[in-house]
């Protein structure tokens, strides 16, 4: 990036070994917004050596105060928040809003694992004998695979640096090829904060190509992967050779129920709620609210407003300050949003508003599709069953609350999903019944770096966040230590 090598291998900054490159484009305009270098199998698999020897060398997991390490990378993220937020957006298209916070979110995780690694401690065990003391300790899992998605490339990848880094392992970081930029300065910054040489590396590339060398490795102990089902299934197979732990994010396809006891009181917010959710970056969130499952007696007016509201989103470059969402991340993904479309009409939902490219010639360039939305949809429909990870909205119908709760388990995967209500007993029951790794009653798409991030069925398994989120990057010792002077054995003889 910017003519310097883009890949760090072994605390070196490298080309790739064989010259490689890949154009990044901007999705807004199209035009290429950077040229880096593009790993080959050879270099993954001489960072996965780099961080092997890192971690088998024990100077690093026996750093008695990485929480200090980790504020100090808090600190230059604030610092930098405004080059990394521009980066973000010209590497995925969002708005510079919402890069900006995103950096936030991603310098909240760094402070939340810098307190919680300096609250841990061993448990004791009772085990009825005063000379013996049995301790459960925790130590890092060794040598980790990091890969991160292109929808929030910065913030997935603190999820997964900032407990990796927590718990003393080594790593190799592999950003989506599709939008390295914010992570390869970030790894910059990691430098800077004084991650020790080899205890981070970097490769960018195709999955495809790059996959093998990083997942069917002897050498890589945990492989975090967040990304789609497709390739979650071949990490997991692969990795199954050499029992690697893994944890896997997979996506989902996400219900938010609206029961009419809303009322007048509670519309307006419902409304911008289910828009917020789905439409956010222009639907290119893995825990976007896609599937409205509304009550059948308040169906017709709440669609009606949706789409109203729909139409008035300002779309544009996610520089302009007066866009609310941007454009698609690539041709390639704007082609596989409209095959749904195309699809949901041939299986007979209803097309209520949008399902197009906008017809502004300012934004002729860039990758943007309208915000859609889909009514009278029902489960044996591709666009209801299958994430599209872009700005379609289907609507389905009950009549009573555990058609409700049936409709919105009905689904192979279980991210999240929104409840809006105003009865809180009923709330309280649903949210309950829902198989699904977070529920919002109320509310939508927040989240907090101290509560765990992940989904049931086939949005994959694992945890990132919260305490299970530093667990994942350990494991568990029990050390039994009999102080008698002079144990006894088994054997007399």
């Amino acid at each position: 990036m910017n003519g310097e090598p883009d890949l760090l291998i072994g605390g070196t900054w490298r080309r790739a070994s064989d010259r490689g490159t890949r154009d990044i484009l901007n999705p807004a305009d199209g035009s290429v917004a950077a040229v880096v270098d593009e790993a080959t199998p050879d270099d993954a698999r001489a960072a996965v050596a780099a961080a092997r020897a890192a971690f088998d060398d024990g100077a690093w997991r026996a750093t008695p105060d990485r929480a200090a390490l980790l504020h100090r990378i808090a600190d230059l993220l604030q610092r930098d928040k405004e080059p990394l937020a521009r980066l973000e957006t010209v590497d995925t298209g969002k708005t510079l809003a919402e890069s900006r916070i995103d950096i936030d979110d991603v310098t909240s995780v760094f402070r939340y694992y810098a307190h919680l690694i300096g609250a841990e401690s061993d448990r004791l065990v009772d085990v009825g004998d005063p000379a013996v003391v049995s301790r459960v300790v925790r130590e890092p899992v060794g040598v980790c695979v990091l890969i991160a998605p292109w929808n929030y490339p910065l913030l997935q990848m603190s999820w997964k640096v900032a407990p990796a880094l927590a718990a003393g392992c080594t790593m190799v970081a592999k950003p989506s090829e599709v939008t390295p930029l914010s992570t390869i300065a970030f790894t910059h910054l990691l430098e800077e904060a004084g991650v020790p040489p080899s205890v981070v590396n970097l490769v960018q590339g195709s999955g495809a190509v790059l996959g093998q060398a990083l997942t069917d490795n002897p050498d890589v102990d945990f492989i975090s992967f967040t990304g789609g089902l497709a390739t979650g299934r071949v990490i997991a197979r692969t990795a199954a050779e050499h029992v690697t732990k893994v944890a896997l994010e997979l996506g989902g396809k996400n219900p938010h129920l609206v029961f009419a006891d809303i009322g007048a009181e509670g519309w307006d917010s419902a409304v911008d709620h289910v828009l917020t959710g789905v439409f956010l970056h222009s639907g290119q969130v893995c825990s976007a609210g896609t599937r409205l499952i509304v009550e059948q007696s308040i169906a017709d007016d709440f669609v009606a407003d949706l789409a109203a509201r729909a139409e008035k989103i300002r779309i544009g470059d996610g520089m302009d300050p007066a866009s609310e969402t941007g454009p698609l991340v690539s041709t390639q993904h704007r082609d596989k949003v409209e095959a749904h479309v195309a699809q949901g009409i041939s299986e007979g939902a209803t097309l209520v508003t949008g399902g197009s490219r906008p017809a502004d010639p300012a934004l002729a360039d860039g990758y943007f599709f309208l915000p859609t939305i889909f009514d009278h949809c029902d489960r044996t429909m591709r666009i209801v069953a299958e994430e599209t990870f872009g700005p379609i909205l289907t609507v389905e119908r009950f009549t009573n609350e555990s058609e409700a709760i049936s409709l919105g388990n009905d689904t192979k995967y279980g991210l999240a999903a929104g409840v809006r209500t105003s009865d809180s007993a009923r709330g309280e029951r649903v949210v309950r019944a829902l198989r699904h790794g977070t529920v919002w009653l109320n509310d939508f798409g927040y989240y907090t770096a101290a509560a765990e991030w992940g989904g049931f069925g086939r949005s994959g398994n694992g945890r990132e966040l919260g305490p299970t989120g530093l667990a994942e990057y350990q494991e568990l010792k029990h050390i039994w230590h009999n102080t008698a002077p002079a144990p006894a054995g088994w054997f007399k003889g």
